[in-house]
């Protein structure tokens, strides 16, 4: 199983918004095929394991199979894996979880098992969940897993009140960081950010044959057609006031408008987040300024802060979230920490709070 994780890993960039699943067929001790899931519509892993295997020309018969994920046993753009590993006459399968999709949900081992395949779960199940993170929260909840990344100084400051900010972070935090954009299937930042910094908000520090999507929130339309993370088409931006001309000019450059108001003509974040959920966004990736990262933290739209800590002191600058002042520390947020760790010469530093 724990070869079948890496498996599952090769796939990390590309298959959203199917999950990252892995699958090794075990015969007589040795490893006789591999797999990943492809892209959405292609091959999954169980599928890839079999023809390896076949390639390979061994024989599956009365072999086991290692899958990060219980195989799937409905029609989607591809066949029932399920009905797959029947034919090829395996003799016993493991999965690490159970699938939250509710076209599954235990219905792919119970196939298997009708057939007389010996099948079990649970093994190394914590890890194939972070694997897919963002894949069981949109099952679940409907909602994408929102990671918000900042890079700050140890007083937690992240630009002079210039602005200036490049760089608090040394190089490998900064292609660490794009290794989390590339995992993710879209990557979020709002007009202040847009406007102050021109960024791309693409993948450049790692190879990966997929950008994620790029989403602006931008209330009043506010965004210049020529900025840069509209750039290819594609981008989303929310909005919250209509404007017929800048909605045209948008239009022109390849940008989709999403219409999201709430009652104080600002961009409705919560029922965003429920949007990229119903749109097929596994995991998002915020890099937004301060205003933006305070208004998702008090509307409860984030999961877990991707936080990157320099060592040095910048005193009084910008911090990385507007949050308003308590009166009592019993109204504090509280996280968990999930994982730090030393990159380079800054720490990478997890802290979740809402965890499924």
């Amino acid at each position: 199983m724990t070869l079948a994780l890496q498996w599952a890993a090769k796939g990390l960039y590309t298959t959203s918004p199917n999950p990252h699943i892995g699958c090794v067929i075990v015969k007589d001790g040795h490893v006789v095929g591999a797999g990943v899931t492809q892209a959405a519509g292609h091959d999954h892993a169980e599928i890839q394991a079999l023809k390896d295997a076949a390639a390979r020309g061994h024989d599956v018969r009365g072999a086991t199979a290692y899958v990060t994920l219980e195989p799937c046993n409905h029609f989607g753009r591809t066949p029932p894996c399920s009905d797959a590993l029947v034919r090829a006459g395996l003799g016993r399968v493991v999965a690490a979880m159970e699938d939250p999709n509710p076209l599954v949900a235990g219905q792919g081992m119970a196939k298997l098992a009708a057939a007389g395949i010996a099948v079990s779960s649970g093994l190394l199940a914590d890890a194939a969940y972070e694997l897919n993170i963002g894949f069981f929260s949109r099952m679940r909840r409907g909602l994408p897993w929102v990671r918000m990344k900042s890079a700050a100084s140890l007083d937690g400051m992240t630009a002079l009140h210039n602005g200036q900010s490049q760089w608090i972070t040394g190089p490998e935090a900064r292609a660490d960081g794009h290794a989390w954009r590339a995992r993710a299937c879209a990557i979020l930042s709002g007009i202040g950010t847009v406007k102050a910094d021109d960024p791309q908000l693409n993948v450049r520090a790692v190879d990966t044959p997929r950008q994620p999507r790029r989403i602006v929130v931008d209330s009043r339309l506010d965004i210049a057609p020529a900025a840069r993370v509209l750039a290819g088409g594609g981008t989303w931006i929310a909005a919250a006031v209509p404007d017929a001309a800048k909605e045209a000019a948008l239009r022109a450059a390849g940008a989709e408008i999403i219409m999201l108001p709430n009652a104080a003509g600002k961009v409705d974040l919560a029922e965003l987040m429920r949007e990229l959920g119903r749109r097929q966004i596994n995991e998002l990736h915020v890099e937004a300024g301060a205003k933006l990262n305070g208004s998702l933290i008090r509307e409860g739209c984030v999961d877990e802060l991707l936080l990157y800590v320099a060592p040095t002191l910048l005193g009084e600058a910008q911090g990385m979230f507007a949050l308003p002042a308590l009166t009592s520390l019993a109204q504090q947020r509280r996280l968990k920490f999930h994982e730090v760790r030393q990159i380079g010469d800054d720490l990478r530093i997890l802290a979740r709070f809402n965890p499924l």
